[in-house]
């Protein structure tokens, strides 16, 4: 038994296995998600299709999907955010954070996806990346300000050169 890539820490065939090959569905947006990265990680491109909401399937590229992820290694998963997507509800949200080996590169995807319920069963909608933006934690020192060396002069004439 090998452990379930969703890293749920539960193996394989107890986690999102029964998910994948349809003897189960999802209970919730989170678990789809799992599954949904599952699947990308053991090759079930069929599992993708199929979760894929019938209003955006078309949008998807599917041969494009199963090169990338035929074609990468999946480092792990991580669950951001979860917004509704319970069993009672009929629409979610999740936050997550992938890592991905993709032509001896290491990357990672970030996304916020939008889940729907149809007759009790979970679908992805749509996704939005989202950016790793860089904070600063010191002020930005303009041209004209000090420069922060403590030289007495101005950044334009100082370090900033």
């Amino acid at each position: 038994m090998s452990l379930c890539a969703c890293g749920s820490t539960k193996n394989y065939s107890e986690c999102c296995q029964p998910f994948i090959n349809g003897s189960a569905k999802a209970p919730t947006a989170e678990a789809l998600m799992r599954s949904r990265y599952t699947a990308f990680a053991v090759g079930e491109m069929d599992y993708i299709y199929k979760t894929h909401h019938e209003s955006t399937r078309k949008e998807l590229d599917m041969d494009g999907v199963k090169s990338w992820a035929l074609n990468s290694e999946w480092l792990g998963l991580e669950i951001r955010e979860v917004s509704k997507g319970t069993a009672k509800d009929t629409e979610g949200q999740v936050e997550f954070k992938c890592k991905f080996k993709f032509n001896d590169s290491e990357q990672s995807h970030h996304e916020l996806s939008t889940f729907k319920k149809e007759a009790g069963e979970w679908f992805f909608v749509d996704g939005v990346m989202r950016n790793n933006t860089v904070r600063r934690v010191e002020a930005k020192v303009g041209r004209n300000d000090p420069c922060p060396c403590g030289s007495g002069k101005k950044a334009k004439k100082c370090c900033h050169q």
